[in-house]
């Protein structure tokens, strides 16, 4: 069996830390969104064929033409004209019924094995408790599709849509009749109102978990569960007698814990790095290769990208920190409002609430902040830029060019 991969996208919505690589190749467990997907569909496919666009030499240099043994095979999306669009792109590879699923999306392998064993063509579904949020699926009670509704305005059923398919080649005949939305896109949705009107179109529940990645604090929810999920007690580098280590905790080769150091699984540490003297890296830590964390840091359920260092005096809480980012000394993420609501973060011009009762900084790549630099709760910082020494960065830092704050 086939699986079509839609990663074509630029995804501004998880700026900054997609400016520098595609959604497919951000980190969870140390590992690229990608991979997660294309194990998920170890034992069910024997080839992928993956939608790219953005970026999309860095997912090819990355994945090659195999993975696992599975065939990867890839189809370039010149213009992003939608989920029905990019689909469209694999036809001519397209032999039988192949799956299509998001490409910044986790979903279980039993659940996708499920949804690949339908005789018919299919979406996987998951109950959800607000359907105004979602598309929403009307089914009888043998599964067939009655109608599909995005964002409903009045609840007639929690079946939300996850963005996974079952298909046969005759859908592709049906997305070039379909019409683009209003804005500009053929949608697979629209499709799959045709369909369910034409034949039969069913639904399969979920039975296990469905991670989306529509915004940069998405990784640290999908990061959480998966650790808590899958996380092997191994210890492969060098840990000091002094250091104390409790729960399950994943330690790379080459790594040096020191002495002093406590670590509270789970936690998650690469290869190559450097960990304390006289550090804390709390449940939910998450570390990769080639990176320092040192005396008198504090890391809680946090990313840190590959060669990113939190040297010295640090506190690092709900946050995402990218690959080669320094944070001087005293440098602290605040990851909790006064009054106790819920954080709010700026994307593309919007203010989203983020749902989330701590969130803390999200950081791309080669920044450096000053000395004692104090960030506000759900605040960005671009690629490239910094903060002034003793700086309280209340906005996203968008601008390699500054001046200090007065």
């Amino acid at each position: 069996m086939q699986a079509v991969i839609m990663a074509a996208g630029q995804s501004t919505r998880t700026y900054p830390l997609t400016l520098t690589r595609p959604k497919p190749l951000l980190p969870l467990l140390n590992r690229p969104v990608l991979a997660h997907q294309l194990d998920a569909l170890h034992g069910t496919i024997d080839e992928a064929i993956l939608v790219v666009g953005y970026m999309r030499e860095q997912i090819e240099t990355a994945f090659g033409d195999d993975y696992r043994g599975i065939r990867l095979r890839y189809v370039v999306q010149e213009e992003q004209k939608g989920t029905g669009h990019a689909i469209l792109q694999s036809a001519p590879h397209i032999k039988g019924p192949f799956l299509a699923m998001n490409g910044d999306d986790l979903y279980a392998a039993t659940d996708l094995r499920r949804l690949a064993a339908s005789d018919d063509p299919a979406a996987l579904v998951k109950h959800v408790e607000d359907p105004r949020l979602y598309g929403i699926y009307e089914a009888d009670g043998d599964g067939r599709v009655k109608r599909l509704v995005e964002k409903p305005a009045e609840v007639f059923s929690t079946l939300a849509n996850v963005g996974a398919y079952r298909f046969e080649p005759s859908v592709f005949d049906v997305l070039k009749r379909t019409q683009p939305s209003a804005r500009g896109e053929i949608e697979i949705t629209c499709a799959i109102q045709a369909l369910a009107e034409q034949a039969t179109f069913r639904v399969v529940e979920m039975e296990s978990y469905w991670l989306p990645i529509g915004y940069p604090w998405h990784l640290l929810d999908a990061n959480e569960y998966l650790l808590n999920a899958w996380l092997e007690h191994r210890i492969e580098g060098e840990v000091s007698p002094a250091a104390h280590i409790n729960g399950r905790v994943n330690i790379g080769k080459g790594t040096v814990v020191r002495s002093g150091v406590v670590i509270d699984g789970p936690v998650l540490i690469g290869e190559n790095c450097h960990i304390g003297p006289n550090c804390w890296l709390r449940p939910g830590a998450t570390i990769g290769n080639h990176c320092k964390v040192g005396h008198g840091v504090e890391i809680k359920n946090s990313i840190l990208m590959d060669h990113a260092a939190a040297p010295h005096l640090n506190y690092v809480g709900d946050s995402i920190i990218g690959e080669r980012t320094n944070l001087g000394c005293g440098t602290v993420t605040a990851n909790v409002r006064h009054d106790g609501k819920n954080i709010a973060s700026v994307v593309k011009g919007e203010v989203i609430d983020s749902g989330r009762r701590k969130l803390g900084a999200i950081i791309g790549d080669h920044v450096h902040t000053g000395i004692n630099t104090s960030i506000y709760p759900g605040r960005k910082f671009w690629p490239h830029t910094y903060s002034f020494p003793g700086e309280a960065v209340r906005k996203d830092v968008v601008d390699t060019r500054r001046t200090p704050q007065k």
